[in-house]
Parts: C-alpha cells; structure tokens; sequence
C-alpha cells in the first residue's frame, strides 16, 4: 500500500510547497474555516488568490447585460467578471495552523448560500470598500446575527479617497471592540497581517 506521503505528494500541484503536517504523520494541523465576505467588487477573489499556496478554486462568471441591469456597478464600471459561488483557498501559519479560506458571493441574490459558507467558520473578514461603504451593512448585520467573531478590513483602492480605520468605524457603527484596519488584498503580508488579527480576536471572544 502506498503510503500517506506519497499519496499526498499525487495531488499537490508540482509548484506547491508540501507543508510539514502533509508530510509526518504524526503531525496534525489545526485547521480553521474562515470566511472572507463585503459588498459586490471588493476585493474578496483578489484576498483569497494573494495569500493561497494551493491554486485557488474560484466560480467567477462573466457579467452579462442582466448581470449589469441587476448589479450596482458604481465605484466597479471595469468588473468583468463575478462570483456566483465561492472562492476557496488555503494558507498554513506557523506550520501547523492551517486557515481554510472560503469567500461568498457579493450579491444579493446569492445570499441564500450564506449559511452553509459560515457554517464551522471561527470567524470572518468584512472587505470594505470606501467606494461604496454601505455594501458592507448585509456582511455586518449577519455576523452580528449569529455572533460570528469578525474583523473589517478597509480595502483601499486606487484613486480612491483614504479613509483613516476609525472614521470606518464610525461610517459603518462598528463596535469598539472590533478591530478595523486598512489592508491591500493584493498583497500577501497585509492579507496575513489581516487574517492574523482575524484569529487573535477569534480566540479572545470565543477561547473554548
């Protein structure tokens, strides 16, 4: 019988780094589900592909002219493409923390899978774009719902107007014990330094 090892070895991409615990049996990862969510065109695919070691799986779909009738494409008139189901990818911290990353569907009307993304997640990102501010509220107001631990992460974007983290805070009315910071979802560092944050909070409002 072939062993784990080299069963593992079969189906990591030939760019992919094998991480301590694919290789040592004796090693198992924490794993965690953590859920990247905002408005429509926030940043959430481009989070998910910055930090991913695996090739990340993503539902992106062109938009059609109904999708264009039905979206708010203000702040986004480039956006070719958008999710109709989820992004998926993983990153390993500290070797054996392992972070699986799922990324719902900014638009309304695939809200409806919300609660099997969420479902096992210790926590989740809230992309917001100071374009478009109040796509946020739906991502907060459900967290907030089902007591989901979360951060919000500003995802600033070119030519767009800086905000600092607290004027967000008081845009969006966002707890004080929140952590709200600014983030480029294009870079690596500043997607970890989020996710990071994201799992400290996590363990200090829920340490079972």
């Amino acid at each position: 019988m072939d062993s784990v090892v080299s069963d593992v070895s079969d189906l990591v991409e030939p760019d992919e780094e094998l991480k301590a615990w694919q290789t040592d049996r004796t090693r198992a990862p924490i794993a965690t589900k953590i859920v990247v969510a905002g408005g429509f065109g926030a940043g959430k695919t481009t989070l998910v592909t910055a930090v991913s070691e695996i090739t990340p799986l993503q539902t992106e779909a062109l938009m059609t002219q109904a999708s264009e009738d039905t979206d708010d494409l203000t702040g986004t008139p480039d956006k070719l493409t958008t999710t109709v189901a989820m992004d998926f990818g993983r990153i390993t911290l500290d070797d054996d923390l392992v972070l699986y990353l799922f990324g719902t569907p900014g638009q309304q009307r695939f809200w409806f899978m919300w609660d099997d993304l969420v479902r096992g997640a210790i926590g989740a990102v809230v992309l917001a774009d100071t374009r478009r501010l109040s796509d946020c509220f739906p991502a907060l107001d459900y967290f907030e719902s089902c007591g989901l631990p979360y951060v919000v992460a500003v995802n600033h974007f070119d030519g767009s107007e800086k905000f600092e983290p607290e004027d967000v805070r008081e845009a969006l009315t966002v707890p004080a014990h929140i952590p709200v910071m600014i983030m480029d979802a294009r870079r690596r560092i500043s997607v970890i330094e989020t996710l990071l944050a994201l799992v400290g909070h996590a363990l200090e409002v829920s340490p079972e």
